[in-house]
């Protein structure tokens, strides 16, 4: 029998449903259907689940190092895991003093606050139209993520919030910068948190990343999970478990009839790996649209293990969780338009994170004293370095514009190109975190032009990646989506 048609209602009193892959989305499909009464039973080819949510002592005994994802606004904005309350299963938010810190050159870096009047009063002469332009959004946040967490072809359950946003939210924002600010600080800030697209801020609905990001910074935080990413994985394995959700590790699903009959099949991955797959049952025109999609720009981890703290130029960038690495809005638009001509900036953007500032265990026992420090470089789609250690030394020198002396400061490091990415997780096609490039249309309507984009075919199997509404994020929100589609299909709510 198809995995993806109904079993036999005298073998089973509950519908079944097999989940592929193990990231947040595929787990918090899982936990939204069994908390539902659904048997569910989960498919992962690591030896872990978590995909890119995992955590491991990569600089030695003592460290912890998030291997994917590092700092999360939308996870501790994320209606869905506030839903399954995991912090009664151990999941603990750090916050650092600033949410996120952009070191200039010769100048004060500029700051995001957890408040929206403090990042304002920052900001000089640009805080009121700072104020004016995320107010809105950080006084109903909320409201804003209801419209915005979903598929953009419905009608938005508050109107008057999309309204709002969507008065800046198409423009670029470099557009909108350079229309709402004059300093040149104030508007890297808001550049840096545009760019979370990884697309060119020139470039339509850019500005939506730069509101949205910011806002979550001054109302929820960019915070951290104690003891790693890798928290959040186990906090909804704790909950998975009470439900008797059964996971199978080191298995790779290469043909859909490999799984047992279940009501749903939903899968944590992207269009190109839907297509790799046997037997899906996919229709012409679905297979047309999976094919027709696009992935973006990538980007080039190195983790660095430190001697003491980033020395930054100004000193209060160390106590920022995440700092963009590129200074003002001209290397921005510059860095982002060269990596998505598909060439490699001289001066790219580099985000780094230091975890350690909100949460000291990232470095106890015989790292005690030291600096674990995440980063990474955005880089072309698929790109592989003339020599060993270029993208590094990229990211180094960058870091060492704003922190002289950082390089004096390293003890280790770890690298991963977007090659060993993908082979470590293969939703990272071309080391692209996103699941499918942000830009223009293809960030709202994902995947593809469609009313229904969690359902693949009208047999029950189901998608839940990033490659969904509303995208890349560590947030479990196209899971629960996934998993609500497939209940409406069998008649519950």
């Amino acid at each position: 029998m198809p995995p993806n048609q109904p079993h036999d209602s005298n073998h089973h009193s509950r519908p079944r449903a097999n989940i592929v892959g193990s990231g947040p989305n595929g787990l918090s499909a899982a936990l939204q259907l069994a908390r539902e009464g659904w048997e569910v039973e989960i498919f992962e080819r690591n030896e872990h689940p978590g995909g890119a949510a995992a955590s491991a002592p990569l600089l030695g005994e003592g460290t912890i190092v998030d291997r994917g994802a590092a700092a999360h606004p939308f996870g501790v904005a994320s209606p869905v895991f506030r839903e399954f309350e995991l912090e009664k299963h151990g999941l603990e938010w750090c916050h650092s003093t600033y949410p996120m810190a952009h070191p200039m050159a010769d100048q004060p870096a500029a700051f995001l606050h957890r408040d929206l009047a403090a990042t304002a009063a920052g900001l000089s002469g640009d805080g009121k139209n700072w104020k004016r332009a995320h107010g809105h959004l950080v006084s109903n946040i909320d409201e804003h993520l209801e419209n915005i967490l979903g598929p953009m072809l419905r009608w938005p359950k508050h109107p008057l919030r999309m309204a709002q946003f969507g008065t800046l939210a198409a423009l670029p924002a470099k557009t909108t910068a350079e229309m709402l600010f004059r300093e040149e600080s104030t508007r890297a800030l808001f550049l840096g948190s545009g760019v979370h697209a990884i697309t060119p801020p020139n470039r339509p609905f850019t500005t939506a990343f730069a509101l949205l990001f910011g806002s979550l910074g001054m109302s929820r935080g960019w915070p951290v999970v104690r003891g790693g990413t890798q928290g959040l994985v186990d906090a909804l394995l704790s909950a998975l478990n009470e439900h008797g959700v059964k996971i199978h590790t080191g298995v790779e699903v290469h043909d859909l009839r490999e799984l047992p009959p279940a009501e749903a099949t939903v899968l944590n991955l992207t269009p190109a790996q839907i297509l790799r797959l046997q037997h899906t049952g996919l229709a012409p025109r679905v297979l047309k649209r999976l094919a027709g999609w696009k992935y973006g720009a990538g980007v080039f981890k190195v983790d660095y293990l430190l001697d003491g703290p980033v020395p930054w130029s100004d000193p209060r960038v160390g106590e920022a969780s995440t700092v963009h690495v590129v200074g003002g809005p001209d290397e921005i638009q510059h860095a982002e338009a060269e990596v998505a001509r598909g060439r490699m900036p001289d001066r790219p953007f580099v985000m780094v994170c230091q975890q350690q500032v909100a949460d000291p265990t990232r470095a106890t026992g015989p790292a005690a004293g030291k600096q674990v420090l995440w980063s990474y470089a955005h880089v072309p789609q698929g790109y592989r370095e003339p020599q060993p250690g270029f993208i590094a030394n990229l990211i180094e020198s960058q870091i060492e514009r704003f922190a002289p002396g950082f390089r004096e400061r390293i003890q280790h490091q770890v690298q991963h190109s977007p090659d060993d990415l993908e082979s470590w997780n293969p939703n990272l096609i071309g080391g692209d975190i996103a699941g499918g490039g942000m830009q223009g249309l293809q960030s709202l309507l994902r995947p593809g032009i469609t009313l229904n984009p969690y359902r693949l075919n009208e047999r029950g199997l189901y998608l839940a990646s990033g490659a969904t509404p509303p995208g890349a994020g560590v947030h479990g929100v196209p899971g629960s989506w996934a998993a609500r589609a497939a209940m409406q299909d069998q008649g519950g709510k």
